[in-house]
């Protein structure tokens, strides 16, 4: 019998249902952890079972918590469930450094442990690595404080976020001061009782001013206000949670928060971290050189009269106008002409038709359903030919205050075979009319780890479900599905204009080269976020804007913006930690996987049959490395990506 999905509360239930559903779990995950503790199965693969199961309720309540907790319209929701988060990384920890219940798995007989199947075998391994990570053999002191900054963390990182969401700061502009700026935005930002627009650091708002505004000081003024997001406030936050991160890194046996991370990644080592920074600077190095000497001399020209020529280096501010000029004047690219391509409904239907055909599946909307808010739809997700649900997402794809402001897929429940059905939540901020390009490019993206989600939730065990796999992994299958929204017969699908004529082919192959110029500096800027998340939490620096300013001279292709302090906000910081360089970690292995596709037949059935089943439905089965080389015939490596980086 197929689960049922989860129901949601109505909005004015909702802050009692979570206090009450909290409740409610915590005490019966107690329950379940008291039974394993004193009277446990006498079966290995039974005790895993009961284990997985309370993993699988505390990991419920705590994907619940942390969805609503950014996407509720009520602030007292939010704040409940930012509540409830802590009370789960309470009692996950309480769990993992719990002497008796460790004893538990690690006195197993083994002759019954040498039986578990290869799955099974895996989930006893892994879990035996959470206890010792925990620092479950650590002394009474050296556990009490563990405890302590793992709570103290959780509220940290929840304060991080909620500051940086939650600071929208706004620019004003005469209408004069924004020409350049397409129609449809000007019409949607009407003056306001001064005469003037608004601009908000929401990236609706901001990326298309930082594109397409001709006057310098908006488009710096916008951008600087994006970067101050956050500041002064989470400059402290930052400093206690890097200390306390190094603190607890120590206590458990690791030289610093890095090495602890990176030992549960595909990368092993935290020493590895700055050499695959610096392997992928070094490679960008002379592809940065060649496209900034163009952007530079597009950007004198117009400098020139006033400063005379002859400028060092194109501004942060002014980089997005002058790659949008370079994109019209030398690949004949106009973004104001593309994006009436890509009318946000039409690409919302595409993105459905495209997944399903890709990898054979079928969405089924679902109307009578509760969600957060009005503007998120529902869907049930099918095998094409099969009549059982394989999961449920849900799309909130629009900006409204209080709602997390970047683009993220978060999970509402992990899927287990028989037992749960996985749900999940794409939560954008896209334009309710014409789209940006690189905006369908973000939501295949995040698309990717949604579909990840519900192919990867039909396994057996919770603690492999979804995307489940190393963290320097995830990105992969979802910067790979980004070259569906490249292609110029799979837009010809969707993107069509007022008239009804799809995007040409032409225009899609001058798009694709007008994206790969800038791919050397946007490498090294890529490069610059990673040295921060790492040597932020290596070194701990007393002041992080100097550091910030000393790693952006060394690897960022632009110069620092005076007063800025971009890591107030810089919201990897928190949940990606020491580990951004995953982002780019990940791109190289997605290359590679792309390699394995034939570009002419984008859509092949036993190509993409073999990826979906072989990567991206084995969730957490296997380390990723093993996944590839199932689907690659052969490890990973990273020629696709250098060859593609240097063309």
């Amino acid at each position: 019998m197929t689960p049922e999905p989860l129901a949601l509360p109505e909005t004015d239930a909702a802050e009692s249902w979570v206090k009450e559903r909290t409740s409610t779990t915590l005490t019966h995950v107690r329950e379940l952890a008291e039974q394993l503790r004193t009277a446990p199965p006498s079966e290995a693969i039974e005790v895993l079972r009961a284990w997985d199961e309370l993993s699988l309720e505390l990991g419920s309540l705590g994907g619940l918590a942390g969805l609503l907790a950014n996407v509720h319209p009520v602030e007292a929701v939010r704040t409940a469930c930012e509540d409830t988060e802590v009370e789960v990384d309470r009692l996950r920890t309480e769990l993992t450094q719990d002497q008796a219940l460790y004893r538990v798995f690690a006195d197993l007989p083994t002759e019954q442990t040498e039986a578990l199947d290869p799955l099974a075998e895996r989930l006893l391994a892994k879990t035996l690595q959470d206890f010792a990570r925990a620092g479950v053999d650590r002394d009474d002191a050296t556990r009490s404080r563990l405890t302590k900054i793992n709570e103290r963390l959780t509220e940290l990182n929840l304060e991080f976020s909620r500051v940086a969401r939650d600071d929208v700061r706004i620019t004003l502009a005469t209408p004069e001061q924004l020409d350049g700026m397409p129609a449809d935005w000007l019409e949607a930002h009407p003056v306001n009782d001064k005469g003037l627009v608004e601009i908000t650091t929401d990236y609706p708002d901001a990326l298309p001013a930082r594109m397409f505004v001709k006057d310098p000081a908006i488009r710096r003024a916008v951008t600087v206000a994006g970067l101050e997001r956050g500041w002064p406030h989470n400059e402290a936050v930052l400093k206690e949670m890097f200390a306390l991160r190094h603190e607890l890194a120590n206590l458990v046996g690791y030289e610093d928060w890095p090495a602890f991370d990176a030992a549960v990644k595909m990368i092993g080592e935290g020493p590895a971290i700055p050499e695959f920074i610096d392997k992928i600077a070094g490679a960008a190095e002379g592809r940065m050189k060649r496209d900034l000497e163009v952007l530079l001399d597009r950007y004198d020209r117009d400098t020139a009269p006033i400063s005379g020529g002859g400028a060092s280096a194109v501004s942060a501010a002014d980089a997005l106008y002058y790659e949008e000029l370079v994109r019209q004047e030398k690949y004949d690219v106009d973004s104001q002409v593309v994006r009436t391509f890509f009318d946000f409904a039409k690409v919302h239907q595409g993105l459905l038709d495209v997944t399903g055909r890709l990898f054979g599946l079928r969405y089924e909307p679902v109307s009578d359903v509760v969600t957060w808010h009005e503007d998120v739809s529902a869907f049930d997700v099918y095998r094409q030919d099969g009549d059982e649900p394989l999961g449920r997402i849900f799309l909130d794809l629009h900006p409204r205050e209080g709602k997390y402001k970047h683009a993220a897929q978060f999970d509402l429940a992990p899927g287990v075979k028989g037992r749960q059905l996985p749900e999940g939540v794409l939560v954008c901020n896209f334009s309710r009319g014409l789209m940006e390009h690189d905006h369908v490019v973000t939501l295949f993206h995040e698309f990717g780890h949604l579909i990840h989600h519900v192919l990867g939730g039909q396994g057996e065990w919770a603690r492999f479900s979804g995307v489940a796999t190393e963290w320097d992994f995830v990105e992969a299958p979802s910067q790979m599905l980004e070259e569906w929204a490249w292609d110029a017969d799979v837009l010809q699908t969707f993107a069509t204009n007022a008239a009804g004529e799809p995007i040409p082919a032409d225009l899609v192959a001058r798009m694709r080269a007008a994206d790969d110029f800038g791919k050397g500096y946007h490498a090294r800027q890529q490069m610059f976020y990673a040295a921060i998340s790492y040597w932020f939490h290596k070194e701990q620096p007393d002041d992080l804007t100097k550091r910030l300013e000393e790693l952006q001279a060394a690897y960022s292709p632009y110069p620092y913006l005076e007063g800025t302090h971009f890591f107030a906000s810089f919201g990897h910081l928190g949940g990606y930690s020491s580990a951004y360089y995953t982002y780019m970690w990940s791109l190289v292995i997605a290359k590679d996987l792309f390699s394995a596709f034939d570009r002419d037949n984008l859509f092949d059935p036993e190509v993409a049959g073999r990826y979906r089943d072989l990567v991206l439905a084995r969730g957490g089965e296997k380390d990723a490395a093993d996944l590839v080389a199932d689907f690659l015939g052969r490890p990973y490596s990273f020629d696709a990506y250098a060859a593609w980086l240097v063309s």
